[in-house]
């Protein structure tokens, strides 16, 4: 293919376009600048990018004095996968905690408050919710960033998240597509699996999807999963069947498709980086997530250059990229109206709120006014919820309680011995036993055995899915480890 300077001009601007890099700092680095000035439409932002609200809204600023309409994406879930809150915790339940209190309205006036948060921050494009329908209990990477386990539920607080994250002017991006919620594999690490029949697909998976649609999600994000019984070949990031044939026509959905993190194993270990990004597009994705891991500018022009060579090596065709390239454009345009458009009123509160109501509390809660020790058996977390930001009741009972002690326990340092040494560390005093998705942890549950065996008066706190039985004095769950969900937590505790 011969090609004029103007159309390689082009082609490279195009190929930059559908990316969404990542990069390290709490600044941008030159060349990121110069990559804006060459084509690149959108970038990311993470939890290594994030000190202030204040210091990520001056980053945003500078980007956007070259490029008024650039996208700025972020990871920010809420809950238990924050980025803005990364070192502190989230101001917001996650998707578990509000779908436990099940009230679409509630669920929207978070969206809608932590939208306006984004919006001020100067971001414009959140991939979230997670429409993923938590069919499987022991699924190692969703768990409580889904609503719940119920199809409809799921269905309806996706829309109602998806409209109050809009009505900011922040664009929401629906995620992952064809869902996630049925496997036992993170697709951090490999490519996972789900054998069910279409029919159920159709009945469960695509049903929050559909509403999402619905509600006029302006992105759809793909998930890395293999779902034989749509294509048994290429995983949904991957597969024209899915992104096309199924979401595109069958969906009737005509927005921005983004891939999950193209770096992650179950792409980039099976298919290599550079030929994942043209395998995606070329299936029918049009933007590119890159920079949870690789956030540098090698990775970035290997990438463009990836689609450039081919469309040349005619691989891909010039049409497909330009089209991609455009909806990208076209996502950047409406954010820039609607967020003129926005006049959303703050709503501070109303994350502390929707934490308290998502609290359930079995056993005779008795007020609790003296010094207590507090044991946290800390599970290794996922990938997505990362382990920098902090979790737990601790914090806030050591302000509420003066004199309580605490102590962190892992399966790799303590293990089997857990709970014996939780009971050594709280000598006399009353135990507070904090988990995270006990049901997933032979020795989580072994320590809280242990526990209760020999303090029958020990409060239990489930701050992940609880799926066990509830058991001790008084059990709280939490449904996630959001910072207010230990507040909501330690309050109860305190108030009896």
């Amino acid at each position: 293919m011969t090609m004029s300077a103007t159309g390689n001009e082009s082609l490279s601007r195009d190929a930059l376009a559908v990316l969404q890099p990542g990069f390290a700092g709490t600044t941008a680095p030159d060349w990121v600048h110069r990559r804006i000035d060459e084509g690149l439409a959108a970038v990311a932002l993470f939890g290594r990018n994030v000190a202030t609200a204040g210091q990520v809204a001056g980053l945003t600023a500078r980007l956007r004095a070259q490029k008024d309409d650039l996208l700025v994406a972020i990871d920010e879930e809420s809950g238990d996968v924050t980025r803005l809150d990364v070192r502190t915790g989230s101001a917001f339940p996650g998707n578990h905690a509000l779908g436990a209190v099940d009230d679409t309205d509630l669920t929207r006036r978070v969206a809608r408050e932590l939208g306006r948060r984004l919006a001020e921050c100067g971001v414009n494009l959140n991939w979230a919710p997670s429409a993923d329908v938590n069919a499987d209990p022991g699924n190692p990477v969703i768990g409580v960033r889904a609503f719940g386990a119920d199809t409809d539920l799921v269905a309806r607080h996706t829309a109602a998240y998806v409209r109050g994250m809009q009505s900011s002017g922040v664009a929401a991006c629906t995620k992952h597509f064809p869902g996630h919620g049925d496997t036992n594999v993170d697709s951090h690490h490999a490519i996972p699996r789900i054998d069910v029949d279409a029919e159920t697909l159709y009945k469960r998976e695509l049903v929050p999807f559909r509403a999402a649609i619905e509600a006029g999600t302006r992105a759809v994000m793909s998930a890395h999963i293999l779902v034989p019984a749509l294509d048994p070949e290429r995983p949904g990031t991957l597969s024209h069947r899915i992104l096309i044939e199924l979401l595109r026509g069958e969906l009737g959905y005509d927005g921005l498709i983004v891939t999950d993190g193209i770096e992650m194993q179950a792409i980039s270990r099976a298919y290599g980086l550079e030929r994942g990004v043209v395998l995606a597009i070329e299936a029918g994705a049009d933007a590119i997530c890159v920079g949870g891991g690789l956030h540098d500018e090698a990775t970035v022009l290997n990438m463009r250059d990836a689609l450039v060579a081919a469309v040349r090596g005619g691989e891909l065709s010039e049409e497909r990229l330009a089209d991609a390239a455009r909806r990208v454009r076209e996502l950047a345009h409406w954010t820039a109206r609607a967020r003129a458009e926005a006049e959303v009123a703050a709503d501070e509160e109303v994350g502390l709120v929707a934490a308290r109501r998502a609290l359930a509390v079995t056993g005779e809660a008795a007020r609790v006014d003296a010094p207590v020790y507090v044991a946290t058996f800390n599970p290794a977390p996922n990938i997505a919820v990362g382990h920098e930001t902090p979790w737990g009741v601790d914090a806030e009972l050591e302000r509420l309680l003066p004199g309580t002690t605490t102590g962190t326990f892992t399966d790799a340092e303590a293990g089997p011995d857990a709970g014996a040494a939780a009971l050594k560390a709280a000598g006399g005093h009353r135990i507070v036993a904090v988990v995270r998705d006990e049901h997933r942890h032979p020795w989580m549950r072994s320590a809280l055995d242990t526990l209760l065996a020999a303090r029958p008066d020990t409060i239990v706190v489930e701050m992940g899915v609880p799926q066990s039985p509830a058991r001790g004095a008084v059990h709280i769950a939490t449904h996630g480890a959001a910072r207010v969900c230990g507040v909501a937590a330690a309050e109860r505790i305190v108030a009896g």
